[in-house]
């Protein structure tokens, strides 16, 4: 028997196709292999959106989880990639929708640019630092996503159509009603202010538990093979009512113990506190209307200001060497009070009436309203005190094509009383006041009124503006549209008077000034001057050693 010998060239290649030249792919650690076609790419290779890379996605949350280092960069990758799973997945299961490429890819850009607009440490920037350094000016870190996205577009001379562009920022606002001639559907998948249900909280939850080293269950893929357009708006098969509710929940806990963490929330606020000691002098905060200044602005401004030798910059300075050494603002106490108690506690419970009870109880003058923090965050689950799932519409196998609101007893009987919470903090920046600081607060806590105490005329209104769905950690979401007549929402309330006890976990003695646990093994100044003393003075004897001959 003969044999022949190919030779290497008559050797038949594998018929494996090969991905197009165009198409780019990323892995990633949360959606494993994320693909960009050659429009996403040339948004992606910018300035402005590379600038994403240098904004801590969860902020402060780094300096106490070693894994949240991860940015917004990131996030916008995952939330695209999700927003063109969604699409594609309506496009191919409905085709009766008659969503286009074009849709498509305009709804995986507005999932790729929506956080263009985030300032340094996320939303430390929009929600502290510019309603204290612009007062009354009325900015979301959305309004400079559309900003920055148009910059975008004009610098780096992409050809995109300006009715393209209205599309893709009517997206990210989650505004139908700026594009009246598009699909109102869309406009649920990146940025779902009916019920907050979106690609976006998909993404940074699962993201935000990967970093931290929390193993979460929700199923991503599931949840978009599940969503079906019935009237207009996305809804899901009833079978995964539970894991939206354990999504809504996940978001609380997120933000419970993560994004609110106490050590978390000092850093915020001694950043806030160095910005603003900066503020007259570098004016970063009057940036936020020019993209060509904004493009730079970025988590940065920390070493920028620390390497800084302008006497001007020494408070800042100082601040963040603070930080830097571990001697943070301290948390004296908290507290949790119901949702309906939120108005009260902002109009009694404030640094001025607890920096008075201290100067009382120490009786010296040296404690003042700018050394005491009051902190009081609202946690919900998405829909401040109403039950999520009140305005997610489902639909069941056998009758796909009908979607109603679920009613009690169709999901669970194992409901909270209550969606939402206060969560107050109290913090010293000065750690010598620990003690009577609390003891100032507690003694303010026994004079809180009852809202039954209040006169109907004078008392304090919600000032949290209409219902809305926030989208991602600390954001402020437009208003709410109209329900859905078939969703009836459910409220809850109670006549039990307002809480005054003191946490009795917390208590501490009056002269309690904590340290942190290091100072102990860092020499002080008197510590040098003892070691001067016992050592004698040091001599020309004491030089240094000869080298060996």
């Amino acid at each position: 028997m003969s044999s022949t010998l190919l030779e290497a060239d008559e050797i038949d290649a594998p018929t494996q196709q090969s991905p197009p030249p165009t198409l780019r792919y990323m892995k990633d650690p949360v959606h494993d292999y994320i693909m960009a076609d050659e429009l996403i790419s040339t948004f992606m290779d910018t300035p402005q959106f590379q600038r994403l890379r240098s904004i801590k996605q969860l902020g402060t949350s780094y300096f106490v989880w070693p894994g949240a280092s991860h940015n917004r960069f990131e996030h916008c990758l995952g939330v695209a990639h999700l927003a063109r799973l969604m699409a594609e997945h309506l496009q191919k299961s409905q085709p009766e929708l008659d969503i286009t490429d074009r849709d498509v890819q305009c709804v995986q850009l507005a999932g790729l640019c929506h956080d263009l607009g985030h300032g340094p440490w996320s939303h430390v920037w929009d929600s502290l630092f510019i309603p204290k350094a612009l007062k009354g000016k009325s900015w979301h870190h959305e309004d400079a996503s559309e900003m920055m996205f148009d910059d975008l577009i004009k610098q780096n001379e992409i050809q995109f159509s300006e009715e393209d562009a209205t599309f893709v920022k009517a997206l990210i606002a989650g505004e139908p009603a700026r594009c009246g001639s598009e699909k109102t559907f869309l406009f649920e998948i990146v940025a779902n202010k009916r019920n907050g249900i979106d690609v976006d909280k998909f993404d940074y939850i699962a993201r935000d538990c990967h970093a931290i080293g929390e193993k979460g269950n929700l199923s991503l893929t599931r949840l978009i093979n599940s969503a079906r357009v019935i009237d207009n708006q996305i809804c899901y098969d009833i079978k995964d009512a539970n894991q939206l509710y354990e999504l809504s929940y996940t978001r609380f806990s997120l933000h419970k113990r993560i994004y609110n963490h106490k050590t978390a929330k000092s850093v915020e606020y001694m950043i806030i506190d160095a910005l603003l000691a900066a503020e007259p002098y570098l004016k970063i905060a009057e940036q936020v209307d020019k993209p060509e200044k904004y493009v730079f602005l970025t988590d940065d401004i920390m070493p920028t200001i620390e390497r800084s030798m302008e006497p001007e910059l020494a408070e800042s300075r100082a601040i963040f060497k603070r930080l830097r050494l571990r001697d943070l603002y301290k948390c004296v106490d908290y507290k949790v009070f119901r949702y309906q108690d939120l108005d009260v506690c902002r109009q009694h419970l404030t640094p001025e009436r607890i920096a008075e009870a201290a100067r009382r109880l120490q009786q010296v003058g040296t404690i003042t309203a700018d050394d005491v923090i009051v902190d009081l965050t609202t946690m919900h689950y998405g829909m401040k005190e109403k039950n999520p799932l009140d305005f997610i519409n489902f639909y069941s196998k056998s009758m796909p094509n009908k979607c109603t609101s679920v009613k009690e007893g169709d999901v669970s009987m194992l409901m909270p009383v209550s969606f939402a919470e206060v969560f107050l903090r109290v913090f010293t920046k000065d750690s010598q006041h620990f003690g009577v600081v609390q003891a100032a607060y507690r003694e303010v806590l026994k004079t809180l009124p009852s809202p039954d105490d209040i006169p109907a005329a004078v008392q304090p209104m919600h000032t949290d503006g209409p219902l809305t769905a926030p989208s991602t950690p600390h954001s402020k979401s437009a208003s709410l549209p109209g329900i859905d007549n078939t969703v009836t929402p459910k409220t809850t309330t109670s006549t039990t008077p307002i809480s005054r006890s003191a946490n009795s976990f917390t208590a501490v003695p009056l002269n309690h000034a904590p340290t942190s646990p290091h100072q102990n093994y860092r020499r002080t100044s008197a510590s040098r001057k003892r070691d001067r003393d016992v050592s004698g003075p040091v001599t020309d004897e004491a030089g240094p050693l000869k080298k060996k001959k």
